[in-house]
Order: C-alpha cells, then structure tokens, then sequence
C-alpha cells in the first residue's frame, strides 16, 4: 500500500507541513509545527517531538537540516498520499463500499450537482484508459 497509516494528531502534523498547497511542503522545527496547530488543546511540544521522530522512522516526514541546536523538518509523501491513505481506511470500515459513504455526504449536502459531475468525468476517463489498457 502507500503511505504508512497516520493517527488523527499525526495527520494533523502533516497539515502543518503540506501548509496551504505549497509545493514543496514547508520546512519546520517542532516549535513551528507546535504554533501552526490549532490553539485548542495544544500537546506539549515535546508531544510533538515524539511523535515527529516517530513519524521520520516511518518515513512520513524527513529532516532537511539542523539549525543551531533543532531540527527541520518536511513531509517525505505528499498531501495526496496521505489523504488516499485515510480515505482507504475509511472505506474498509464500510467493507470497501462507498455507497454508505456518498449517501452521507448526499443526505448532510456536502456532495454538491458539481461535486457528481467532476467524478462522473473522473469515471469516463478511468473507464477509458481500462478500455486501451
């Protein structure tokens, strides 16, 4: 499979690192990642640095270098990756069917006329390639 799996407050940690869809990932110490998490609830920052170093040993984030007496750190898969990971994970819980899933997101309108329009063109074109492979 992919991507190692990710805990909720490790994936939380990749969104500092992925930031807001720059390419490459942000470069951040600990004390960094600790300041771009939301305020509610902070962990402490040695929390953070366990569980960074946790994640380097899964490869999910690498050092870039050392400044001073700290680390920098980035993320070594990208935002897609790791957002195909979890959405595998999901969809195992529902037995690899996503009808559960869309229904949902149907019923509390958060799958938009656009949103099935985008996926019935992502369909067609998967189908396609299926066809000349």
């Amino acid at each position: 499979m992919g991507a190692p799996k990710l805990s909720k407050f490790e994936f939380q940690i990749m969104e500092a690192l992925w930031g807001k869809g720059e390419t490459p990932s942000r470069e951040l110490s600990i004390r960094e990642i600790l300041d771009a998490l939301p305020a509610k609830r902070k962990p402490a920052y040695t929390t953070i640095q366990t569980t960074v170093y946790r994640m380097e040993a899964k490869g999910v984030v690498r050092r870039v270098r050392k400044v001073g007496n700290f680390h920098v750190f980035a993320a070594a898969i990208t935002r897609d990756a790791g957002q195909r990971r979890l959405i595998d994970e999901l969809l195992a819980l529902f037995g690899g069917r996503p009808q559960p899933l869309m229904a949902h997101l149907v019923e509390t309108g958060k799958l938009t006329l656009n949103d099935v329009k985008e996926a019935e063109a992502l369909l067609r074109k998967h189908s396609e390639r299926e066809k000349h492979s």
